[in-house]
């Protein structure tokens, strides 16, 4: 039986302005298998966040969907090409950006899930499925990779 492959979860602690964050990154190769080790990379998180279940289960299902449309999508599959989780728990917010090295691409061009003719395409749900769970998302592409962020809203929570 294969062994399964663990990527290395960094984790640092930072003082900003008098603020305490902690932060965590992973990097994984581009492939599907991959993908899996998000759940790891957040059961780690959350042995120093204690997110209640619906919190952490909106992280992990958003931070997947990234993590599969930067594997897939931007990096296509590409081995040789690396996908880039960080994690930053703040007092009062979760921010998560995941990286590709692909492309880049015109958010805008992504089509509507709910339109009639997309209901029964089998992709093209991602996006909107993390815009839906997380409380903001930017995307940001460039000509060297796209950035997707993501941020729970930890005071709308207490």
């Amino acid at each position: 039986m294969a062994k399964k492959r663990t990527s290395p979860i960094a984790r640092r602690v930072e003082e900003v302005n008098d603020h305490r964050r902690t932060v965590f990154e992973m990097v994984c190769i581009s492939t599907p298998k991959e993908i899996g080790l998000v759940e790891d990379f957040f059961k780690e998180v959350n042995r120093t966040a204690r997110l209640d279940d619906g919190t952490f289960h909106r992280l992990f299902v958003s931070t997947t969907e990234a993590v599969n449309n930067a594997v897939v999508h931007g990096n296509k599959s590409d081995p040789g090409k690396k996908a880039c989780i960080v994690c930053t728990l703040n007092s009062d917010s979760v921010v998560v950006k995941v990286t590709d090295q692909g492309n880049g691409f015109d958010p805008s061009s992504i089509p509507n899930p709910l339109d009639e003719q997309n209901l029964l395409k089998e992709s093209g749900r991602g996006i909107f499925l993390i815009r839906s769970m997380m409380d903001r998302v930017e995307i940001r592409p460039s000509p060297h990779g796209t950035t997707v962020e993501m941020m729970i809203n930890l005071k709308r929570l207490r």
